[in-house]
């Protein structure tokens, strides 16, 4: 009956000792662990910081952009107001007018469009 209890004792240490393997063979799993939390952090890290400069630069330059698009209403009621005084007949306009479309910056005159009650139906 001895000889039972020591192959008893001998069947339950290599139990003991697969409980206590694995705690030193999940070194190198909780080694990658860390090792790519350290490495989401320092990219969540970056993205955020890039995030926050992006936001500056945006920033900076509102100002340009709102005096950009100032300009442009500007050169289009000049292009609007030069337009009219061609069709009015003035040389110089005509002239402007024509090397403007030349050059494909401004646009064609503006032509008054007939109201919906003094258009006909065609048949």
């Amino acid at each position: 009956m001895a000889e039972h209890d020591e192959n008893i004792d001998e069947a339950q240490r290599p139990d003991e000792r697969r409980a206590s393997a694995p705690a030193g063979s999940n070194l190198p799993m909780i080694i990658i662990l860390a090792a790519l939390t350290i490495y989401f952090g320092f990219a969540t890290l970056q993205a955020l910081t890039e995030r926050g400069n992006l936001a500056a630069v945006k920033g900076n330059q509102e100002a340009a952009i709102q005096e950009a698009q100032k300009v442009q209403a500007q050169f289009k009621t000049l292009v609007n107001k030069t337009g009219e005084l061609a069709q009015q007949g003035h040389a110089g306009a005509k002239m402007v007018m024509e090397e403007l479309l030349k050059r494909g910056v401004g646009g064609a005159p503006e032509a008054k469009t007939p109201s919906k009650a003094e258009s006909k139906p065609v048949k």
